[in-house]
């Protein structure tokens, strides 16, 4: 089995998707850039880190933990930090199997996904540990909120990866009659 990950010019397709999902989740939600800042995250990839727990379907998986540094002060004093990492071998997977998928608005899709629970998250929206059931109403909401965020955003091919994700997990491959999962 051929197992991909992020080459140098896909990081800068990364670099420049995570811009327009910051950007279009900042001016959604109408934060100030102060505001912004303090919604603390990094991203990572597999190939990076590691990070290999998602399930299969997943394109990112989301952690919590504490920055460096903040081990040593009280836990009430401790500001939650979020790793998203990438599941870069199953987006690969997905732009190469479908034609019209492209890597960059699919992964704008994904990482506002993911900020709109590190948003949700960290503004007491929803808890981070959950049961099945609530976590599944929460991935409704977020998938609604994306779709709102990213609905009049104009990012080329950006119309086909919503019109392919619209409903929850499921992603119609085009060229193919196989379901793909969405991210988180």
């Amino acid at each position: 089995m051929v197992t991909y990950e992020f080459e140098p010019d896909n990081l800068k397709t990364v670099s420049e998707a995570l811009d327009i999902a910051e950007d279009a989740t900042i001016n959604f939600f109408k934060f100030s850039s102060a505001q912004w800042n303090r919604y603390r995250y990094e991203v990572k990839t597999v190939s990076s880190c590691g990070c290999e727990d998602a399930p299969e379907w997943a394109f990112a998986v989301l952690h919590k933990g504490f920055s460096e540094g903040d081990e040593s002060f009280a836990p009430s004093s401790r500001r939650d930090y979020y790793f998203i990492c990438l599941q870069d071998h199953r987006i690969l997977e997905a732009v190469f199997r479908d034609r019209y998928l492209e890597l960059l608005p699919l992964l704008v899709y994904v990482f506002t996904h993911e900020l709109v629970h590190i948003v949700r998250f960290s503004s007491f929206l929803q808890r981070f540990i959950v049961k099945p059931e609530s976590r599944e109403k929460e991935e409704r909401v977020v998938h609604d909120t994306t779709h709102r965020i990213l609905d009049k955003l104009t990012v080329p091919a950006l119309g086909y990866v919503l019109n392919s994700y619209r409903d929850h997990r499921i992603c119609a491959d085009s060229t193919q009659e196989s379901v793909q999962g969405i991210p988180s």
